[in-house]
Parts: C-alpha cells; sequence; structure tokens
C-alpha cells in the first residue's frame, strides 16, 4: 500500500504532458480553420469590388449559356489567384512591405485595369465581344491585371504579412483564391442568367443590353482612369497612393 502514491506520483507528469500537447493542437487546429474560414470570406468579398463586376459583366453579358459564363468566371478566378500567388508568394519570402512599393507603381497598376475597362467596352461596343466572350486567355489576363492593382492588395497582402507561419500564410493565399473563384463564378452565373432570360424571349433587346454594357464599362473606366490620374496624382509631380 505504502508503493500505492509513488506511482500516482509518477503517472501524472506524463499525462498532463500529453493533456497540454493535445490542448495546443486543438488551438492550432482552431486558429488554422479561423484563417482558412476568413480567406474564404474575403476571397468572395473581393470578387464583388466594382471594378471586377464591370469588367466580368462586360465578357459574359453577350454570351449565350451559363456553362460559358460561369466557364469566364472560373478563369477570371485562376489568373487573379495566380497574380494572389505571385505577389503573396514575395512578401512572404522577402519579407517586403507595401509602404515599400512606389506611388507611381501602384497607381501605374491600378491605371492598367482602367486603361482595360475602356478597351472591353469598345470591344463591345464594335461587335468583337463574341471573340472576347469565346477566348480563355482574355478572363485569364483580366483577372491577371486586377490581382496586381492596390485593391488585391489591399485585400490580402497586409493579412499575409501579419502571418508569422509561412505556411499559414499559403494556406491563407490559396484559400483566398478558391474564395475569389468561388465568388465571381456566382456573379458571372448570375449576370449571365437574366441576359440570357431575356435575349431569349426579346431578341431585340440584344443590341441595347450590349450597348449598354460597353457603355457602362467605357464610363466606369473613364472615371477610374480620371480618378487615379489627376485625383490621385499619377500625372502629377507628387502622386499619393493608398491601397484600397
Amino acid at each position: 500500500m505504502k508503493a500505492m502514491p509513488a506511482m500516482h506520483g509518477v503517472t501524472p507528469g506524463p499525462r498532463r504532458a500529453a493533456e497540454r500537447r493535445g490542448c495546443y493542437i486543438r488551438q492550432m487546429l482552431s486558429a488554422l480553420l479561423g484563417v482558412i474560414l476568413l480567406g474564404f470570406l474575403l476571397g468572395m468579398r473581393h470578387a464583388t469590388d466594382p471594378d471586377h463586376v464591370v469588367a466580368v459583366t462586360t465578357i459574359v453579358s453577350q454570351q449565350r449559356s451559363l456553362a460559358r459564363a460561369a466557364r469566364t468566371g472560373i478563369l477570371w478566378g485562376i489568373g487573379h489567384t495566380t497574380t494572389i500567388f505571385l505577389v503573396g508568394g514575395a512578401i512572404i519570402v522577402l519579407k517586403l512591405r507595401i509602404s515599400s512599393i512606389p506611388p507611381r507603381l501602384g497607381l501605374s497598376l491600378e491605371f492598367a485595369v482602367a486603361v482595360m475597362l475602356v478597351v472591353l467596352g469598345l470591344l463591345t461596343l464594335s461587335g468583337g465581344e463574341r471573340r472576347v466572350a469565346d477566348s480563355t486567355t482574355r478572363p485569364l489576363t483580366v483577372g491577371f491585371v486586377h490581382g496586381l492593382a492596390g485593391s488585391a492588395a489591399v485585400a490580402t497582402l497586409p493579412q499575409v504579412a501579419l502571418i508569422p507561419n509561412p505556411l499559414w500564410a499559403i494556406a491563407y493565399l490559396g484559400v483566398f483564391g478558391v474564395g475569389t473563384i468561388a465568388g465571381m463564378l456566382l456573379i458571372t452565373v448570375s449576370i449571365a442568367a437574366p441576359s440570357l432570360l431575356v435575349t431569349q424571349r426579346f431578341a431585340s433587346l440584344n443590341r441595347r443590353l450590349r450597348i449598354a454594357s460597353g457603355m457602362a464599362s467605357i464610363a466606369f473606366g473613364l472615371f477610374l482612369a480620371h480618378r487615379i490620374g489627376f485625383v490621385h496624382g499619377l500625372f502629377t509631380a507628387a502622386p499619393s497612393w493608398t491601397p484600397q
């Protein structure tokens, strides 16, 4: 009977260590799941940015099937995610900061989005939208350019810079990209569905929808170009860029 206390005095040590390890693992998994969920939700929200919606609307408004519209959204998301991995990977490996990016470079990337919106609108008005809609490289390119703009930096890279573990940061980037693809897929299908319904019942509205989407893309592109070039100072001596 006297040996029993000695046995009880030895066994709780390993047991407590195992319990601490289990608690640590649970905390790590909980934090990782939180990062993954945050990345996915922010990715879906990022897909709803006005310049993204306008660009994709211009491409899918003249398509004839939901499958092609969904394909466009997926390709756009893949192009955008590619940029996220490239830029985010540089942030992780080189430990860069958003503040280290020259303002004129950041504004130039955003200005490229404005130019692209104007070009897409002109293609729509000229009747070349069909070639744009059926193209595989165009949605990829559009998504890639959008990913280079400052809005992508604000939505993802500050969070990445705050994640101490590189694997967690990569997981965040990947799930953010998946969320962006999913969000853009839903947006393209929701835009194409009513357009298909209207054009099938009222064929005469097809041309009007094409003109409306083209004009909207050009107008929004010019608005962005003016704001970036003159309000934010890309074409002035003192540019001011805040990723947003």
